[in-house]
C-alpha cells in the first residue's frame, strides 16, 4: 500500500468551521497538478482560506490561491498566510493582472467612448493646470511679504540655462525664418510690382507674431521638457519627498525659480528674435531684391508703428508662464518610473506648444477686433 506524500498539497475543511479551508503541504510548481485538484475538490461554501500551515510556497501557489479567491468572490482578508510568506504574496499581488488585453474595437460607439475618455483626461489636465497656477501665484505673492523665501541663486542659474544658452538657436532660426518670409513674399509681390512692400511684410509678421511664437515653441520643446525631466528625476529619487520631510515647500524651491527665470528671459529672447528676423529680411532685400540696406531700414522706420512691437512683447510673459507651469506640473506628476518620466516629458512638450499656439490665435483675433 502506497503511503500519501506528506509534502503533497492538501486542502481540507476545518472540522470546527466548514466555511474555513485549511491548507498544508508544499504549494509549489513541483505539485502544480495536485494544487489544481485540491482547489477543484474544495467545497462550495468556503469563505476563508487558512494557509498558515503551508510548508513551502512559491509564485505558482500564490497565483493559484489568488485566482481561487477571485473566482469564489472571497473578501480581501479571506486569505491567511504564514508570516514568512506574506512578503511574497504582497509582491505577486501587486504585479498580477488577470485581465486579458482587450482588442481595439472599431465603430461609432467605440470612437465616442475614446473621445469621451480623451475629453475627460484633458479636462482633468486643465483643472490641474489652473489649480497649479493658483497655487503658484499665491506663493509668488507670499514672496512680497517674505522675500527671504526667494532662491536667488537658483533663479539666476535657470535664467542662464533657459535664456543665455538659447540665444544662438533663437537668433539663427529667427534669421532664417525672416529670410524665408522675405523670399516667399517677394515672389508674390513681384507679380504686382510691389516688391518694396516685403519690408512691411517681414516687419509686421515678426514684430507681432513670428518672433514671440517661434521663441515660445523653441522654449516649449527645449525648456519645458528640461523642467519636466529634472523635477521628474527628483521625484523618482524621492528628493521631493525629502524636501517635504525637511519642512520645505517644493513650490518655493523647484517651481518659483523656474517660473521667474522663464518669465524674465522669454521677453528678452523675443526681442532678440525680432531683431534677427528683421535682419534676415534685410539680408534678403539687399542680396536678392535690389533693396539697399539703408533704403530697407528707412522704409521700415517710416512704416512701422510702436504698437506692433508692443503687441508682440505683451504676449511673451503669458507664454512664458504657460510653458514654465506645464513643465513643472508634469514633472511633479511623475509616478516613480523611467517610463513615466518619458511620458510626462512628451506630454509637457505637446501641451506647451499646443497652448502657446491656441493663446496666440486668441490674442491675434482679439487684437484684430480691437484695432491694434
Amino acid at each position: 500500500m502506497t503511503r500519501p506524500d506528506p509534502q503533497a498539497p492538501r486542502a481540507d475543511a476545518d472540522p470546527r468551521d466548514p466555511a474555513r479551508l485549511r491548507l498544508s503541504g508544499d504549494w509549489t510548481l513541483e505539485h502544480a497538478d495536485a494544487i489544481a485538484d485540491a482547489l477543484r475538490e474544495s467545497g462550495d461554501g468556503v469563505r476563508r482560506v487558512d494557509a498558515r500551515d503551508v510548508r513551502r510556497l512559491d509564485s505558482l501557489g500564490v497565483l493559484q490561491l489568488l485566482r481561487y479567491a477571485t473566482r469564489r468572490d472571497l473578501a480581501d482578508d479571506a486569505l491567511e498566510f504564514h508570516g514568512d510568506h506574506v512578503a511574497l504574496v504582497q509582491a505577486i499581488d501587486d504585479v498580477r493582472d488577470e485581465r486579458p488585453k482587450c482588442k481595439r474595437e472599431y465603430g461609432v460607439r467605440a470612437a465616442l467612448e475614446r473621445l469621451g475618455r480623451a475629453m475627460h483626461d484633458n479636462g482633468r489636465e486643465i483643472v490641474a493646470l489652473v489649480s497649479f497656477l493658483g497655487e503658484t501665484l499665491v506663493k509668488l505673492l507670499r514672496l512680497l511679504r517674505d522675500p527671504g523665501r526667494l532662491r536667488l541663486t537658483a533663479t539666476v542659474h535657470h535664467m542662464e540655462q533657459v535664456g543665455l544658452d538659447a540665444v544662438p538657436l533663437v537668433a539663427l532660426l529667427s534669421f532664417l525664418i525672416g529670410a524665408v518670409i522675405a523670399f516667399l513674399g517677394s515672389n508674390i509681390l513681384a507679380d504686382f510690382g510691389a516688391s518694396i512692400y516685403v519690408v512691411e511684410l517681414v516687419s509686421i509678421a515678426f514684430l507681432r507674431e513670428f518672433a514671440v511664437l517661434l521663441t515660445s515653441v523653441i522654449l516649449a520643446g527645449r525648456t519645458a521638457s528640461a523642467f519636466t525631466a529634472q523635477i521628474g528625476s527628483m521625484v523618482n529619487r524621492e528628493e521631493v519627498d525629502a524636501i517635504r520631510t525637511l519642512g520645505l515647500d517644493p513650490i518655493d524651491l523647484l517651481v518659483i525659480p523656474r517660473v521667474l527665470a522663464l518669465v524674465t528671459m522669454l521677453p528678452l529672447l523675443t526681442f532678440i528674435a525680432m531683431m534677427a528676423g528683421l535682419l534676415g529680411g534685410m539680408f534678403v532685400g539687399a542680396t536678392s531684391l535690389d533693396i539697399p540696406s539703408q533704403a530697407y531700414y528707412n522704409r521700415m522706420q517710416e512704416t512701422m508703428e510702436l504698437r506692433h512691437f508692443l503687441v508682440g512683447m505683451s504676449k511673451a510673459p503669458i507664454f512664458a508662464l504657460v510653458i514654465a507651469l506645464i513643465g513643472c506640473l508634469e514633472g511633479l506628476q511623475v509616478t516613480g518610473t523611467a517610463q513615466s518620466v518619458g511620458e510626462r516629458t512628451t506630454s509637457s512638450v505637446v501641451q506647451a506648444i499646443s497652448l502657446v499656439i491656441v493663446f496666440d490665435a486668441i490674442a491675434a483675433i482679439w487684437f484684430m477686433h480691437m484695432g491694434w
